[in-house]
């Protein structure tokens, strides 16, 4: 496996050249040892008093010397490599459709069954340090368990889901942004729903209701945001509330990645629900374009297994990630180690540090 490596610091890398002038250094101190013996009358009988001569061993000691400041240098150029890490992400958000479209049972037993015991198998397989928090939507999004670090009642949460109409996935997406930076002041109310695809979703606020002023923030790198995630579950139908697209920018500004897992398939089958008939697809597209915005990864999960496969791998996902870090130290360890090695067996073998 090939790990790209990259330097901070270029320039000193050229100090490497001086490696081969101390290769010559040390063939020059061997050669003048042996021009030095060459005065000796015999040099049988000088070998054979001073016994087996040292052979390969005494070439270790300087070898292992040569390769800790090698290394050396390559850490103080500072390298930038990208290496698997434990996560930062102590925070997850699971934001779960419950509208009338996840009572399909293209996925079995259904959509939304299928979902329920994916989480929480989901749950039970995160280490017990990352809180988590769960909202469901429909026609609009809420928080029905607040983040925390109790699996218990996380799963209790997500046994009471009760299916209700229409889909709003934006605002599931902006409902998880409020709970991940409360001091925000989002105001979903102030955002633009969209009336034709439903009539009857909420336009506006009370009259009483006092206006909710934005906080200003500078916007970050997508997916920069490293101590929380949100994880979006719904067959991805929106047909009310904020437009995805503009919920999607919201979190990428904030550099929160927003995973999406899309439930049911793409064909979809016809359902009944409180007097309507409807056929429900799988709009994978506008998955696609949310995952993408923030910078994460889209997940299909046609089937009740699938969607069970695609949680382990966002367990993997989420406790640990490959990230470009500084490796000098590393290096800086290794030469050092290096060093004690050579100068261990140079007073090993010879009583003396090279």
């Amino acid at each position: 496996m090939n790990i790209p490596v990259t330097f901070l610091w270029p320039q000193l890398l050229w100090l490497l050249l001086a490696l081969p002038l101390l290769v010559l250094l040390y063939v020059w101190l061997l050669r003048r040892r042996k021009q030095a013996a060459v005065r000796f009358a015999s040099l049988a009988i000088v070998r054979e008093a001073m016994g087996k001569g040292p052979g390969w061993r005494r070439h270790v000691p300087p070898v292992l010397l040569l390769l800790a400041i090698a290394t050396m240098l390559l850490a103080a150029a500072r390298p930038m490599a990208s290496i698997v890490l434990p996560s930062q992400e102590q925070t997850i958000i699971l934001a779960m459709d419950v509208s009338g479209s996840m009572r399909a049972e293209d996925v079995q037993p259904n959509r939304l069954v299928a979902s329920q015991n994916a989480a929480k198998a989901f749950l039970a397989e995160l280490p017990r340090h990352v809180k988590v928090g769960i909202v469901a939507f429909a026609g609009s999004a809420q928080v029905v368990q607040p983040i925390t670090l109790s699996r218990e009642d996380l799963v209790t949460a997500i046994d009471k889901f009760q299916l209700q109409r229409a889909t709003a996935i934006g605002s599931a997406i902006v409902v998880s942004l409020s709970e991940l930076f409360p001091g925000q002041g989002f105001d979903i109310g102030a955002m633009t729903y969209n009336r034709n695809s439903d009539p009857f979703a909420p336009q506006g606020r009370a009259i009483d209701q006092p206006r909710t002023e934005p906080k200003a923030f500078v916007p970050v790198a997508p997916g920069s945001y490293s101590s929380a995630a949100i994880i979006l579950l719904t067959d991805g139908q929106r047909t009310t509330g904020v437009d995805t697209a503009e919920a999607a920018k919201m979190a990428a500004d904030r550099g929160v990645r927003v995973y999406t897992v899309g439930v049911g398939t793409v064909d979809g089958e016809v359902i009944g629900f409180e007097g309507w008939s409807m056929r429900v697809r799988l709009d994978e597209d506008s998955l696609k374009e949310v995952a993408r915005t923030t910078q994460a990864e889209y997940y299909y999960a046609g089937t009740a297994d699938n969607l069970k496969k695609v949680y382990e791998t966002l367990s993997t996902r989420l406790t640990v990630e490959k990230k470009e870090t500084e490796i000098a130290g590393l290096l800086a360890l290794v030469a050092s180690i290096l060093a004690l090695f050579s100068a261990g067996l140079s007073v090993l073998w010879f009583n003396r540090i090279l």
